[in-house]
């Protein structure tokens, strides 16, 4: 066989494509992949290419066409899409190759406008195209075109014009564009993966409990009905396992309980169990059984924690003490990150010699409570344990189970929490708690939106959490609550409160302190979803159901408002737009222009809709009048009405 020349087609950049193709991106089910590269090849022959991907399992693989989508200025870059439909790991790669036929039509094409005649040369050429085509016709339907063709074509009684007109045909065209060799093809070296995950992955309301607060897991199962009405997707609970007794924190997170001081959730293990049991004065496995169905019933996920860590009760630290780190003198070392102490738990060592035995101990964990009905965990510090063993549990809870949520508390470098994602997680909590004012606001979520980060790294605004009281909300009284429920809601697919935050808790354990005064990390509270800010948390989790456009982050365009108090943005979806704008001032009345761009492509006047209080106004491209006064109305989410 003759050996080929070697491709004159470079394929270059595509996207998306994560660290090169090192890591796979990530999409949900319903979206739409968009795939771009750079294509092209030395001369001026025409080239063709598609977008080739598979769907994970036993499928065949598909292709879909890709143009060139800045032909005007004589540019490179091609572009495609394909849909993806179930979860799990699909692939694409892009092929290309010179269009023989292509070039050869369009060169006679040109020819015959420009007047030139005795194109016999040029049809000859054509007929052998023709030929070759017919040899790799697919259907009988095209064969049987291509060879009436040629028969006109060959006919010297056929006039010119009419040769001419026959090879220009546009259903020729089209039969031999789908059925001449691909010539010349190139792909990529390798083919490019796509993590399709649930949307419950990208999209989600979420709520977090203390289930001792609420009299146990029977008592939070009472609360789901309220829950669902209120139009949460996920009930996050921190650990329910037993709490250690040795050296258990008192309220406060003093060094000496009192007896009836319950410790910390995270302090897990004491004779009764580890981290594959259920604190007995929350309930048992049944219960968490009949909480997780419930909760299904009403479409509401169950997220446990999943916190590496043991007391010094943990039975583990018993039966293998070669998953612990000593020091020479025998002592263990209780957990630290300056200036926080953790003298209730210990931490287990990844170095060990039976480190396999810790992997396979964990990830049996996380399986027994997947057989539960939990359906995702939010992991405690992912970031001070084994990348590789992050990497290797996920791998393997998706193969046992692919709707597994996993959502990382990495409160850290930005370079590790985005490694975090590359290996699998499914989100991850942000910086967006010590993001106050107009310009931080912008910048990050940019950032998030639009420097590639938004191939994989997916969001959780979590407003506030047990360890994270800003100062923000801590002196802002009700309106900075809302403000920054708002902001969570509307920028972010996915966000959070922790219970107190609808009843506007705001007292620091001490000035400077993020931490809670009472934290419900150390005692019982007695809870109940009756805080004031409830109707607003209700209207816009309806809010963002009913409308696509909040469903997602990459869409994010930030307005100028001629006023850092005030910020505002759009977001859009085919056939939805909604314009937010947020008074960040929760003291005073802040009033300015809120600027809406034409390259948003509304009409030059329209109506909009605040979907907060039903109230209409009448906009324009370039400025609106904005005023927003704390207790009265501190936002504006406005849908443009069709």
């Amino acid at each position: 066989m003759t050996e080929r020349p070697p491709t004159r087609i470079q394929v270059q950049y595509p996207a998306p494509a994560v660290d090169a193709g090192r890591y796979p991106a990530k999409r949900c089910v319903g979206d739409t992949v968009a795939v771009s590269a750079d294509v092209f090849r030395d001369g001026h022959d025409l080239i063709r290419a598609v977008i080739r991907y598979r769907a994970p399992g036993p499928h065949a693989e598909q292709e879909t066409e890709m143009h060139r989508i800045d032909a005007h200025l004589g540019g490179v870059r091609w572009a495609g899409a394909f849909a993806v439909d179930r979860i799990g790991r699909w692939d694409y790669t892009i092929e290309a190759w010179t269009d023989v036929f292509g070039t050869w039509r369009d060169e006679l094409e040109r020819k015959v406008a420009a007047g030139q005649h005795d194109l016999a040369g040029e049809l000859s050429e054509g007929v052998v195209l023709l030929r070759a085509a017919a040899g790799t016709a697919a259907t009988e339907t095209d064969r049987a075109l291509i060879e009436r063709t040629l028969a006109i074509l060959t006919d010297e009684s056929t006039p010119e014009a009419m040769r001419h007109d026959i090879a220009l045909g546009p259903e020729l065209f089209a039969v031999v564009e789908r059925t001449q060799e691909r010539l010349g093809s190139v792909t990529l070296p390798e083919p490019i993966a796509v993590e399709v995950d649930r949307s419950r992955a990208r999209f989600g309301s979420w709520y977090e409990l203390f289930p001792r607060s609420w009299g146990g897991l029977q008592g939070v199962e009472r609360e789901i009905p309220r829950l669902a009405e209120l139009g949460f997707d996920v009930l996050y609970l921190p650990p329910i396992h037993p709490i250690g007794h040795t050296n258990r924190k008192g309220r406060d997170n003093t060094l000496i309980a009192g007896p009836g001081d319950p410790g910390s959730p995270w302090a897990i293990g004491d004779g009764t169990g580890g981290h594959d049991a259920i604190n007995a004065d929350l309930g048992t496995e049944d219960d968490l059984r009949s909480l997780t169905r419930t909760a299904r019933e009403h479409g509401i996920d169950i997220a446990l924690d999943f916190a590496i860590q043991c007391s010094a009760d943990h039975p583990w630290l018993h039966e293998h003490p070669e998953w612990f780190h000593r020091r020479p003198d025998g002592t263990l070392k209780y957990a630290e990150n300056p200036p926080k102490r953790y003298q209730d738990i210990y931490n287990v060592n990844w170095e060990g010699e039976d480190w396999r035995g810790l992997w396979d101990a964990l990830l049996q964990v996380i399986l027994k409570w997947i057989g539960c009905g939990v359906k995702a965990f939010r992991v405690d510090n992912p970031h001070t344990k084994p990348f590789a063993f992050w990497q290797w549990l996920i791998a393997r809870v998706h193969e046992h189970d692919r709707e597994v949520i996993f959502f990382a508390e990495a409160f850290t470098r930005r370079a590790v929490m985005r490694h975090l994602a590359k290996l699998g997680f499914s989100q991850s909590y942000t910086y967006f708690t010590w993001k106050n004012a107009r310009w931080e606001l912008t910048e990050y979520v940019s950032e998030l939106a639009y420097s590639g980060e938004q191939e994989y790294f997916r969001p959780n605004f979590f407003a506030n959490t047990p360890d994270i009281l800003h100062e923000y909300l801590q002196h802002g009284g009700p309106a900075a609550f809302e403000a920054r429920l708002v902001l969570a809601a509307t920028l972010s697919p996915s966000y959070g409160i922790y219970s107190g935050y609808e009843h506007f808790e705001n007292v620091p354990v001490a000035p400077g302190s993020e931490e809670y005064l009472h934290s419900e990390k150390y005692e019982i509270k007695q809870r109940a979803l009756d805080g004031p800010l409830l109707p607003v948390v209700r209207r816009l989790n309806h809010i963002r159901r009913e409308n696509a456009a909040l469903q997602h982050l990459p869409n994010v365009t930030f307005l100028d408002t001629a006023n850092d108090a005030l910020i505002a943005y759009a977001k859009q979806t085919a056939g939805n737009a909604v314009i937010t704008v947020v008074n960040l001032d929760p003291h005073q009345p802040q009033e300015g222009l809120t600027v809406v761009p034409a390259s948003l492509g509304l009409p030059p006047s329209f109506a909009v809709r605040d979907l907060l209080d039903g109230e209409r106004y009448q906009w324009r491209i370039g400025p609106n009048y904005v005023r927003l006064e704390p207790g009265v109305r501190q936002a504006h989410v406005a849908r443009v009405e069709p």
